[in-house]
């Protein structure tokens, strides 16, 4: 598997996002099968892995360090925080964006204690709290570094103009947003201030949350846990008008000689060498199909063909609804 730099880290191409082994698609996946699934991705070669406080309220983080214990010389380990589970007066756990100071380095001290390590690799500010000057959480992380609780920062959904603001502070080594054919708002300017800067770009949901595989049915029924149940872009409406993208993009992985899911993989993978997709996944044979992606090689004529085919203009919906619109720094993308 080819290799990209994290600041001072050098990981494998491809990561693994952990995040909905425990959160946020369908149901979470018995502990056993998560820890066979971690297991795999490092038997794979896998060596950059990405988890949160905010990933089923800490359970997450419990589930992917001690897998991960005993390889920490040679994965690097991220998590995030600015964004966690909060218990309130009614004894219900809420999520609860937190950019205070305070907040931020409880929220380290919590992955510390839950990873069950001495020291975090990347630990992102998962959030921008807005109430809050981007300057103080970011001095907050700062001092966590200080304090060799966590070895570098990051940050997640923020804008162009944020992101330096945020870097002035204290060094940002990676930014991580999503980013896919099917969400191109880091090159309005993120991608060009991420280079200015020297900073990594770490894409999420590369795979369109599960739209670029071709595998989701024609009319979805998604669980009221799953996040994509109130995403306007898999609203029936517009999932049908986006549907029609599918058959023209199956010709051009085919085209590729890959699947459809590897075809998005290196698609990101080809649009610089300072991007590094971190699919999701609770399946071991998926699993294997995205980190194959890593060896694929897309010509430039493929690669501009599916560019025009899927795009901000060609896909229906707006990536979240109003309230997760609230919390990402869109303006400045």
């Amino acid at each position: 598997m080819q290799t990209r730099k994290i600041g001072t880290f050098t990981v494998n191409a491809i990561g693994l996002g952990c995040m909905n082994l425990s959160h946020a698609y369908q149901t979470a996946v018995p502990r056993e099968d998560g820890e066979r699934l971690i297991h795999a991705a490092v038997d794979q070669g896998v060596t950059h892995f990405d988890t949160a406080s905010l990933y089923g309220f800490g359970e997450n983080e419990k589930l992917v360090g001690p897998v991960l214990k005993p390889h920490r010389d040679r994965i690097m380990l991220a998590s995030k925080g600015g964004a966690a589970g909060v218990m309130g007066e009614d004894g219900v756990m809420r999520r609860v964006i937190d950019g205070r100071p305070a907040a931020i380095i409880r929220n380290v001290e919590d992955s510390l204690r839950r990873l069950g390590t001495d020291v975090i690799d990347l630990y992102y500010l998962h959030r921008w709290d807005k109430r809050i000057p981007i300057e103080e959480s970011i001095g907050a992380l700062g001092e966590c570094v200080k304090k060799g609780h966590i070895r570098s920062i990051g940050v997640s959904e923020i804008g162009a103009d944020t992101l330096k603001k945020a870097h002035k502070e204290f060094k940002v080594t990676a930014i991580q947003s999503e980013y896919s054919l099917w969400t191109r708002n880091p090159e309005i300017g993120v991608l060009k201030a991420c280079r200015e800067l020297g900073v990594a770009f770490v894409a999420f949901s590369p795979v369109a949350r599960a739209f670029l595989t071709g595998a989701l049915p024609d009319q979805p029924q998604f669980g009221e846990k799953d996040i994509r149940a109130t995403m306007p872009r898999f609203q029936p409406e517009n999932f049908a008008k986006n549907l029609k993208l599918l058959p023209e993009y199956r010709r051009i992985s085919e085209e590729a000689g890959c699947t459809p899911a590897q075809f998005a993989l290196a698609w990101l993978l080809a649009k610089g060498e300072d991007i590094l997709p971190i699919p999701g996944t609770q399946s071991l044979a998926h699993l294997a199909e995205n980190n194959a992606a890593a060896a694929i090689r897309l010509t430039a004529e493929l690669v501009a063909r599916a560019d025009e085919l899927i795009n901000e203009r060609t896909v229906h919906g707006k990536r979240y609804a109003q309230q997760g619109e609230t919390e990402v720094d869109t303006e400045a993308f």
